[in-house]
Formats: C-alpha cells, structure tokens, sequence
C-alpha cells in the first residue's frame, strides 16, 4: 500500500526546506544561474507583515516530496480572483505517485473556497512531462498569450523614464 501524501500549507520553519526545494527546481530547469533571492526573502514575502504568497509542502511519511508556490490574482473580466500558480516541483525520488495531483487538488479546493474564478499557470515549452501532466488535468494551453516580462535593469529604467 503506498504511503499516504500529506499536503499542508508551509509554516516559518519550512523556509530553508522551500529554499532547497526552489534550488531543486531551478537546478531542474537549468535556471540555478537566476536565483538571486535567499531564504530570508522567501520568509519576508511568505511570512512577513504583508505576505505576497503562499506556499504548500507535499510530504511521503514525513519526509518533503515538493512544493507549490502561488498567489492570488484577479480577473477583469470574470470580476474574481484566481490563484497563479508560481511554481510546483515534486523532487524526482517522488515523481509518479500522485504528488502532483494532489497538490492540484489541493489548489483547486482552495481556489473554490476562496471564491476563484480560475487557476492558471505557465509552462516551458520544453517540458513536455509538465505538459502532459496538465492537459491531463483538464488544462488548456493559451497558445495566443506570450508572457511579457520587464525585470531588473529595464525595470528601474521604466520606472524613471518619462
């Protein structure tokens, strides 16, 4: 029988295991080179006066097998909120034992109580294994959208630019 998978939302002492989590994926994602945050930034904007997201941990017998990491946002034209999922990683010892749908249940459940009109998310073209996961859960891919992004040097800029 397998072991039953404990979703629970993160608490201030899960920050250092979030950190390794977040290094996991990105490390996954051969993105390691573009994490410039710390733990104490993950712990300031989870846990702070003013949180600016949420994080779940997925656990096998007590031990961490991912995360999630989310926020709410809103919609214009629904006039409701939605949850973005940021990030979802489940550590690959993990993989193929219903962590990931777990965790989307778990997200779907709390985006139904908070009243959310949708739950969306992006993906790299490139991870098809994600793809498949999430079309397999109902998702439809936006194929008309491109995410638009100004961050770091441009955004100071455009921030003082007339």
């Amino acid at each position: 029988m397998a072991a039953p998978i404990n979703i629970s939302p993160a608490i201030r002492d899960d920050v250092p295991l979030l950190f390794e989590l977040v290094m996991a994926l990105a490390e996954y994602e051969n993105l390691a080179h573009a994490v410039s945050g710390a733990p104490e930034d993950l712990e300031k904007y989870l846990f702070g006066d003013h949180p600016k997201a949420h994080a779940i941990v997925a656990r096998i017998d007590g031990a961490p097998a991912g995360f999630a990491l989310y926020f709410f946002n809103f919609s214009t034209f629904l006039m409701k909120p939605g949850i973005y999922l940021e990030d979802l990683f489940v550590l690959p010892g993990y993989r193929r034992r219903g962590i990931g749908t777990a965790i989307f249940q778990y997200l779907a459940q709390t985006a139904l109580a908070k009243g959310c009109g949708r739950f969306e998310w992006s993906v790299l073209d490139w991870n098809q294994p994600a793809i498949d996961f999430y079309m397999s859960k109902g998702a439809v891919m936006l194929n008309d959208w491109r995410t638009c992004r100004v961050a770091g040097e441009a955004l100071e800029d455009l921030a003082v630019n007339d």
